[in-house]
């Protein structure tokens, strides 16, 4: 492979020529890239689309686990469906919670991630508090009795093996599975080319829970640079954060990081118009 080719949507395409194609092949699941670049770093790639790069996944995984975890008072135990990569596992096992369990539909995806992305989860997988589970997500959420603090979901975009994660089914399952004061995060793709996928969200998101919404993260490495970040609680609303609070939570947490901080934080909580309307449908 000369070029690396990722369709956005009809007549736009991201693509890359890689150094060094390190993995290309298929996964009982999907098709699955991981190649060198010298800008990108290392990229993981499903079904000809682009995952993460070892240049700026810190600001997705920092901003996806830090912003659930701080907002809720004491976590103990977090679930994480997807995430093969390790990333947010790895995020997650920086607070002093009691577990992390994960679901990862595909195991090739951990594997070689875990051999050709080792930095992604710097240990993450050897860490005594995880719990690393294969299988269907949906179907884990669906059965477990298990109770967590914080649900984070870290998936595929609403297409393929993905779709069920974004479906009011599940919802209501990840719902059923939060203690009092727990917190579910999950990804929404990019608003400028996923549209309906920021629609589909909020109009779900709110058959299903008391309080729901998003916050915005820049992610270079996502084509139109902005990821949207979902949030949902019955109990508590994340976009009336107290700052004073926040600032104390993540002081006592003492996180060293790249980008999380409470002011960035709160700042992706700030939704532009152009957002707004897009979820009403304008």
């Amino acid at each position: 492979m000369t070029t690396f080719r990722e369709t956005i949507c009809p007549g736009v395409e991201f693509s890359v020529a890689p150094d060094r194609m390190i993995f290309a092949g298929e996964t009982r699941y999907q098709t699955l890239h991981v190649f060198e670049h010298a800008t990108l770093g290392s990229v993981l790639a499903l079904d000809h689309v682009v995952q993460t790069t070892t240049s700026d996944e810190f600001i997705y995984h920092e901003m996806l686990v830090h912003t659930a975890l701080l907002s809720h008072a004491a976590p103990e135990d977090v679930l994480i469906i997807g995430g093969g990569d390790g990333g947010t596992l790895r995020e997650v096992l920086r607070h002093p919670i009691r577990s992390a369990t994960m679901v990862e539909l595909d195991v090739d995806v951990v594997r070689h991630c875990r051999e050709h992305m080792p930095s992604l989860s710097a240990g993450a997988f050897d860490d005594p508090r995880t719990h690393l589970l294969f299988g269907d997500g949906a179907a884990f959420v669906a059965d477990t009795s298990a109770q967590f603090d914080v649900i984070i979901i870290d998936s595929t975009d609403p297409i393929g093996p993905g779709r069920v994660l974004f479906e009011e089914p599940f919802f209501h399952a990840c719902n059923s599975r939060l203690r009092n004061g727990g917190i579910m995060v999950n990804q929404n793709g990019t608003p400028a080319f996923m549209p309906e996928a920021l629609r589909d969200s909020d109009r779900v998101l709110g058959q299903v829970f008391n309080h729901h919404g998003f916050f915005y993260v820049p992610v270079p490495t996502y084509v139109s640079g902005v990821m949207a970040l979902g949030w949902a609680s019955d109990s508590r609303n994340l976009a009336v954060l107290d700052r004073e609070w926040l600032e104390r939570r993540a002081a006592a947490t003492r996180l060293e990081t790249r980008w999380y901080t409470p002011a960035t934080h709160l700042g992706a909580f700030a939704e532009p118009p152009v957002y707004t309307a897009l979820r009403s449908g304008r």
